[in-house]
């Protein structure tokens, strides 16, 4: 579980988000920071048993740093008001599917998982294979443990058809997506409840058949 006072800094960060007054606060950052790590690795160890190949994983290669790149963007806010990790094969840079959990006060945090935005070459594939397993990509989504979880698959979707396909195709709308993400989300009091780990691996448990199969295009 997380501690209130790990809440309470990302309330108050999305209040007071500047440079004044995070150096004011590094101190009570560098708990809730440390707090959260805490969280991830007590997290990891349970999602191993689900995804062996992260036993040789650490906290720290799976959690985004809370500094914002702004040097394109036109939020010029220099901090993130939310912790997030990414469980994968590769860690956070990892390109492919994977597992991500998101803590931002207000009802804002969720779990879940699956595929953001690929590099086109990977969407080219995991379009293939969509299209080639349709029949297995519906079964998986209309699960009665991903249903309890995930309403739909969420992402942005091309205006018009993706190369090489046809209106009439079935998996068409599903081909149109630019990634292929669900998330479950989660009350604020959750967050500091004792079974949270717990909550989090039965939520990515609900995950993995789309994790395999997205991940099963990079083959």
């Amino acid at each position: 579980m997380l501690q209130p006072s790990t809440i309470k800094f990302l309330e108050t960060l999305s209040q007071n988000n500047d440079k004044t007054w995070f150096d004011a606060h590094r101190d009570e950052y560098a708990e809730a920071k440390q707090d959260f790590e805490n969280f991830v690795t007590t997290l990891l160890d349970k999602i191993c048993e689900l995804e062996p190949e992260l036993r040789n994983q650490k906290a720290k290669d799976c959690i985004f740093r809370i500094f914002r790149d702004v040097r394109f963007s036109k939020d010029k806010t220099p901090y993130k008001s939310h912790f997030g990790v990414y469980f994968s094969k590769g860690g956070r840079k990892y390109e492919g599917a994977g597992y991500y959990l998101h803590i931002e006060p207000g009802g804002k945090s969720f779990a879940g998982g699956g595929l953001w935005m690929p590099e086109p070459a990977l969407l080219k594939k995991v379009r293939q294979e969509i299209d080639y397993n349709f029949e297995e990509f519906q079964k998986i989504l209309q699960e009665k443990s991903f249903k309890k979880f995930f309403k739909e698959l969420e992402g942005e979707k091309l205006k018009t058809l993706p190369q090489g396909y046809a209106t009439d195709n079935p998996a068409i709308e599903f081909l149109k997506m630019k990634g292929f993400t669900a998330g479950n989300y989660l009350k604020d009091e959750v967050l500091t409840k004792k079974d949270f780990a717990n909550k989090c691996l039965e939520i990515f448990t609900a995950m993995k058949p789309l994790v395999d199969f997205l991940n099963r295009a990079m083959n």
